[in-house]
C-alpha cells in the first residue's frame, strides 16, 4: 500500500504510460475486431480566405464516435455549419460501422441544437457549473 507521499502530479510521459496501460487492459475485454479501433477525426470549416470558422473534433473508439468539440464562430451560428458538421460525422460513423455517437454540452452551449438534430438526452448534471447544467447526448446510427 502506498502512502500519501507516494502520490504526485504526473508528467506527460507518466500520463501516456497510464493511458497506454488502461488501453491494454481494456483491449482484453472487447472483441478482437474492436480492440484496435481508435482514431481521431477532426473536421474544419474554412471561409474563402482559408481562415477556420468552425470545426468538429471527435474520437472513434471501438463501436462509437465521441464528439469532443463542435464549434462555429459566433457570428455564423444558425447558418447550417453545425448541422453540416454533424451530418458529416454521422456519415463517417455509418461508413465505419459505428452504432452510436455520443457527446456532452452545457446549457449555455447547444443542448437544443443537438435535440433538433436527433440526439437524445441520456443524462444531466444540474448545477455543473453552478447556474448551468451539463448534458450528455447519444444518437443511434442505423
Amino acid at each position: 500500500m502506498t502512502n500519501e507521499s507516494d502520490i504526485s502530479f504526473g508528467n506527460k510521459e507518466e500520463s501516456e504510460y497510464i493511458r497506454r496501460r488502461l488501453i491494454e487492459f481494456n483491449a482484453q475485454h472487447v472483441p478482437e475486431s474492436l480492440s484496435s479501433r481508435y482514431e481521431e477525426i477532426n473536421l474544419a470549416v474554412k471561409n474563402n480566405d482559408g481562415r477556420v470558422i468552425g470545426g468538429l473534433l471527435a474520437t472513434l473508439c471501438w463501436n462509437w464516435i465521441e464528439i469532443d468539440i463542435l464549434w462555429v464562430e459566433e457570428s455564423l451560428r444558425g447558418m447550417g455549419y453545425g448541422t453540416r458538421l454533424l451530418n458529416i460525422i454521422e456519415s463517417i460513423a455509418k461508413e465505419k460501422s459505428c452504432t452510436f455517437i455520443k457527446l456532452n454540452t452545457f446549457s449555455f452551449q447547444a443542448p437544443y441544437f443537438y435535440l433538433k438534430n436527433g440526439y437524445k438526452k441520456v443524462a444531466v448534471f444540474k448545477e455543473a457549473p453552478i447556474g448551468s447544467n451539463h448534458y450528455y447526448f447519444k444518437k443511434a446510427i442505423v
